[in-house]
């Protein structure tokens, strides 16, 4: 591998390490519906404001998601809408997976 590929791979654990938390991949998926306020997510999930802003500044720094400040309220949106389709591959794999644990059972 030389450098340049290297980098490359690199970006791409970033994204992948960003979405690697089960909280951030929820916020990710809803998000991918439409912007959402840091606040919705404050009143969805059994989390405080602090560790709400951590997740999504990880998924920010990672390129996945970008906000938009108005007044007091923080609004955040998909930069890339695109990168949750990998999971219906994520899925299949699931699927996948617990239907070769079941053939093991019988």
């Amino acid at each position: 591998m030389n450098a340049k590929e290297k980098l490359l791979y690199e970006a791409k654990a970033k994204v992948l390490k960003a979405l690697a938390h089960p909280t951030r991949l929820w916020m990710a998926e809803q998000l991918s519906a439409g912007e959402m306020c840091v606040c919705e997510f404050v009143d969805q999930i059994d989390a405080d404001f602090s560790t709400i802003s951590k997740h999504l500044s990880v998924l920010k720094q990672a390129g996945i998601v970008e906000d938009d400040k108005r007044g007091k309220q923080v609004y955040y949106k998909m930069k890339v809408p695109c990168v949750m389709n990998f999971m219906s591959c994520v899925e299949a794999v699931i699927e996948s997976n617990a239907k070769a644990q079941a053939a093991l059972v019988k």
